[in-house]
């Protein structure tokens, strides 16, 4: 297939990239710089441009495009900076998607912040949004597919647990922490952690790309049977590193550090990929042990 892929740097993107690369797709990256390259298409978000012929052949979109939740404090204008980043870019994916004669699949970024902090709840699908910027920020994202969907578009929200990977994302700040024995838990530790590995993050895209009759939210996290509190997962990366997890960093330290972000940190999610189990989906990695082994790049 030919398939065009937006964010395809950052550390999802890239992977995905490959992965459909290897197994014979041919991958058109949207880029907003001039395209080096007949791989390449130009594209102006911010300004709403994206011309519709440049998607002419392709099956499906995937769009990953936003600037990263956790790379700077939440002040007034980086908030606007991570809302702007994420509805300019799907709303002028949609433009051009109800441009053309025939409808092209669409596999949404969206994120496990649409639930907020739920305690010990056991979320899926099917519940409602939490409270707070995040959660607000994920709402607002999805519904910038709404005129996608009213076209007919098959469009599908990959809503995004904690991908744990060996480098980059969360794992590139918690790893050489725990390289010195520095990550433990966060607060109290019991927060849950939804959690995908990010070779089942790609395989999940791809699955979402090959199964155009799902359509809407889709949790992309391990089963919820297999979510861990955050000590856990902090102890499973320090066995495999054979250093301890268990100096705490307060949550006060958190706030002063994080600022507003600190709060979503802190937040407990115990997410359940209904719609991936039922459509037949396997995991790779389905235990926190194998997973970390793997981030630790042991496997």
């Amino acid at each position: 297939m030919r398939i065009a892929i937006t964010g395809s740097s950052g550390l999802i993107g890239t992977a995905l990239s490959r992965a459909l690369t290897a197994r014979g797709d041919d991958v058109v990256q949207l880029v907003r710089r001039p395209a080096r390259g007949p791989h390449e298409v130009q594209w102006d978000p911010a300004a709403g441009r994206l011309d519709p012929a440049a998607l002419d052949g392709v099956s499906a979109v995937v769009n990953l495009a936003g600037a990263g939740i956790g790379d700077k404090r939440w002040t007034a204008a980086y908030k606007q900076t991570l809302r702007a980043s994420r509805l300019d870019s799907t709303g002028t994916l949609v433009d051009a998607l109800t441009r053309l004669d025939d409808p092209v699949r669409l596999v949404n970024g969206s994120a496990m912040g649409f639930y907020g902090d739920r305690g010990d709840e056991t979320v899926d699908e099917d519940s409602a949004p939490g409270a707070g910027f995040l959660a607000d920020l994920v709402v607002a994202w999805e519904s910038a597919t709404a005129p996608a969907a009213a076209a007919g578009i098959p469009v599908a929200f990959a809503r995004t647990g904690l991908v744990l990977a060996p480098s980059g994302g969360l794992m590139g700040r918690v790893l050489p922490l725990a390289r010195l024995g520095l990550a433990g838990p966060l607060g109290n530790g019991r927060q849950w952690w939804s959690w995908i590995s990010l070779t089942d993050e790609v395989r999940a895209l791809v699955h979402l790309i090959d199964h155009p009759e799902i359509v809407g939210p889709v949790n992309l996290s391990v089963p919820v049977a297999d979510a861990v509190r955050q000590r856990d997962a902090m102890r499973a990366l320090g066995r495999q590193l054979h250093r301890p997890a268990v100096l705490p960093a307060p949550s006060l330290a958190l706030q002063v550090v994080l600022g507003e972000f600190a709060g979503d940190v802190l937040a407990s999610t115990r997410m359940a990929p209904k719609v991936l189990q039922h459509s037949g989906f396997e995991w790779t990695h389905s235990t926190i042990d194998a997973a970390m082994r793997y981030a630790a790049g042991h496997a």
